[in-house]
């Protein structure tokens, strides 16, 4: 089963030279295309020759249409898109491949997720739910996409692709559009991805709730005076997932200023907040 991941760049050399180099020793048949906006801060220069990928190097819309020109060029099984700031844990790729073998009806599987800051030091992690359409409505995507793996039959068959006129809520619209197609998602209970809070959460910008309010996938009136159940009722499902707790644990990524090897972070007291801490290290 081959594995096709994207990678949508635009002027992030540094952190694009660790997120290469975290899907380039996953091992197993998996392909890496970068689509790349025309950066101007070296990232051409070594991207281009650069045997791991599949660089392609053109104007884009922006982030959803880099995303869906390296879907319409994948031909892996299963895909997957990793930002320049993001990477994969060892060994993610071979476990997301058992698993979508061994449970053919699933269409998307979810892996948990450590964040670094910029320095690349653990900050939290999070344990991803599989999302569910009034949530997701309400409050945007409880889960992240660096740990987010579809089969190739939802852009092949049911030509479900990013829209490319959002900039703020694309992945959570996206997301909602699988719901009501009646995907099928689970999650995969172990760390597969690092995500870098190394800027703006495009989900928790002002725009965002002015792309929702445009009538992107605004909810009924009777949703959001559900509001206060909706919410309970994810908290709910977090805490009876074990999301509020967790045991010391270690992983190992690519540091900054250092693609040539992985190191070790040891985590003695794990959090899942996604708290101040996170806003300091931008």
């Amino acid at each position: 089963m081959k594995v096709s991941v994207i990678t949508p760049s635009h002027s992030q050399s540094d952190w694009l030279r660790l997120c290469v180099a975290s899907v380039a020793d996953q091992g197993g048949d998996v392909e890496h295309i970068v689509q790349d906006a025309g950066s101007r801060d070296g990232t051409r220069e070594w991207l281009t020759e650069d045997a791991r990928v599949r660089a392609f190097v053109e104007s884009d819309k922006g982030m959803y249409d880099a995303v869906n020109r390296g879907l319409r060029r994948a031909q892996g099984d299963v895909l997957a898109y990793l930002n320049c700031d993001e990477q994969y844990l060892p060994g993610a790729l071979g476990r997301v491949v058992d698993f979508f073998e061994t449970n053919p009806s699933v269409d998307v599987l979810f892996g948990d997720v450590v964040a670094v800051d910029s320095r690349c030091e653990y900050l939290f992690h999070r344990k991803m739910l599989t999302p569910l359409k009034w949530h997701t409505w309400l409050c945007q995507l409880s889960t992240l996409t660096c740990g987010m793996f579809f089969r190739r039959r939802v852009i092949d068959e049911w030509e479900i692709f990013f829209d490319e006129n959002l900039r703020y809520v694309g992945d959570a619209e996206w997301i909602l559009r699988l719901l009501e197609r009646g995907a099928r998602m689970a999650t995969l209970g172990s760390f597969t991805s690092v995500f870098g809070c190394t800027g703006e959460n495009l989900s928790h910008h002002e725009g965002a709730q002015t792309e929702m309010a445009r009538g992107v996938r605004s909810p009924p009136a009777w949703v959001k005076l559900c509001r206060p159940a909706i919410v309970a009722h994810h908290r709910l499902r977090r805490l009876f997932g074990g999301a509020y707790s967790r045991v010391p644990f270690n992983f190992e990524l690519y540091p900054m200023g250092q693609p040539e090897r992985r190191v070790r972070r040891v985590v003695d007291r794990p959090t899942f907040r996604w708290d101040a801490r996170t806003e300091a290290a931008r």
